[in-house]
């Protein structure tokens, strides 16, 4: 069951950003351009995805700062995985369409995103640390 509580936990995340972009297009979505419903939903993204990360690091902390990234990574792996192969060939969008979800440069907030997935068990992992102790592996 150990093993398996990233993945589950994976889970919930995907559940979180289906409700997040469900809010967007059903509220907030209709009143803006595209681009700034884009930004405010992974802004909220990120604080939703934040408290699921915090309280999955609290209820079962890694054990070492080294298995924190990992469960990071994975989700960065696992999330990517799932938005190219579902949203491709399942929801039918190109190639050149999903790649434009990561142009900073165009106002694309998704890498951050991406980025907070990866790093935000360590950094939870980290906090939750008593003040004066290490752990570098």
């Amino acid at each position: 069951m150990i093993r398996l509580r990233p993945l589950l936990a994976w889970l919930v995340l995907l559940g979180v950003a289906m409700l997040n972009g469900t809010l967007r297009d059903f509220t907030y979505g209709k009143h803006m351009s595209e681009l700034s419903a884009h930004q405010l939903s992974t802004l909220i993204g990120i604080l939703l995805f934040a408290l699921v990360i915090h309280r999955y690091v609290r209820r079962w902390p890694p054990a070492t700062a080294r298995e924190a990234w990992y469960i990071g990574l994975f989700w960065l792996s696992l999330t990517v995985a799932f938005e190219f192969l579902f949203f491709h060939y399942v929801g039918g969008h190109p190639w050149q369409v999903l790649l434009a979800n990561y142009d900073m440069g165009k106002g694309r907030l998704w890498p951050l995103l991406l980025l907070w997935v990866a790093i935000a068990p360590y950094l939870f992992f980290r906090l939750a640390q008593p003040r004066g102790t290490t752990t570098h592996n």
